[in-house]
């Protein structure tokens, strides 16, 4: 029997998009059981599936109508699992163990790394949420932690098809994962992308340079994931140095906007 008033509102969840949520959540978890069994390719490669299903969940509720603030609240949370810890486990599983080599110290500084980076990940979601309303939406403050996971997740694939190692690797596979992890809570700013719709109509040589990125990925995944992000995180950079040097020469464009809610921090 419903005892509900006619005019009371049923609460529930939305499946569709919740459905891709999970299942983002699902391939982080794989990830880091893969890992646990040393199986570094299928490690990696799921935290890049979960980065797809990711983006998907959120133009599947814009697209039908089916966002919710408890979505938000779950793909947060199932960001955090994929994009924050599964990167930071893969890796010391992977690499940060042969750190052990150099002593004890070391040792320490291999879990403490790993740790920094699932720290840094959450602190980045956190802000995220909180300044969503308020930053420029061309602009992410900070490297966004999917991307970071991608760069963390390429090189360990990028090792494992080279038969390479994590150990002989493991200092530079943790100045990588340091530094990677303290972009993601800086303020330099990144390119969102989100101004870019793949609705409109654009010119019939713009689908060659699309289908060439296909045909690179396809010859060599690990090595082609792993660049690309790896620019994208060096981008944020070099656009902070340019938009520097224009501030010093009193240039200033649009571009801007983002370094001054950044200062104003």
């Amino acid at each position: 029997m419903d005892n509900s008033s006619p005019g009371e509102r049923r609460r529930g969840i939305y499946l569709l998009p919740n459905l891709f949520t999970t299942a983002a959540l699902f391939a982080g978890f794989y990830a880091v059981i893969a890992a646990m069994n040393g199986r570094f390719t299928p490690a990696a490669a799921a935290i890049f599936v979960a980065m797809v299903l990711d983006g998907l969940d959120g133009r599947v509720a814009r697209l039908t109508n089916t966002a919710s603030d408890f979505g938000k609240e779950y793909d947060s949370l199932s960001d955090m699992v994929s994009f924050g810890v599964a990167p930071a486990l893969v890796m010391y599983q992977w690499g940060f163990q042969g750190l052990a080599e150099y002593g004890w110290l070391w040792a320490k500084l291999g879990w403490i790394g790993a740790f920094y980076y699932t720290g840094c990940a959450a602190l980045r979601l956190a802000r995220f949420n909180t300044r969503v309303a308020v930053v420029d939406k061309r602009f992410f403050q900070g490297l966004p932690s999917p991307s970071a996971a991608a760069v963390i997740a390429g090189s360990v694939w990028l090792g494992s098809a080279l038969d390479i190692e994590g150990g002989t690797l493991a200092i530079p596979a943790f100045v990588l994962t340091i530094v990677v992890a303290t972009l993601m809570v800086s303020n330099i700013g990144y390119y969102s992308f989100k101004d870019f719709s793949l609705t409109r109509r654009v010119s019939f040589t713009t689908v060659l340079p699309v289908l060439l990125i296909f045909v690179a990925v396809a010859i060599n995944p690990p090595l082609v994931l792993f660049l690309v992000f790896l620019l994208y995180s060096a981008s944020g950079l070099v656009l902070s140095v340019i938009r520097w040097r224009r501030r010093r020469s009193g240039v200033k464009d649009d571009d801007d906007v983002q370094d001054d809610i950044s200062d104003a921090d």
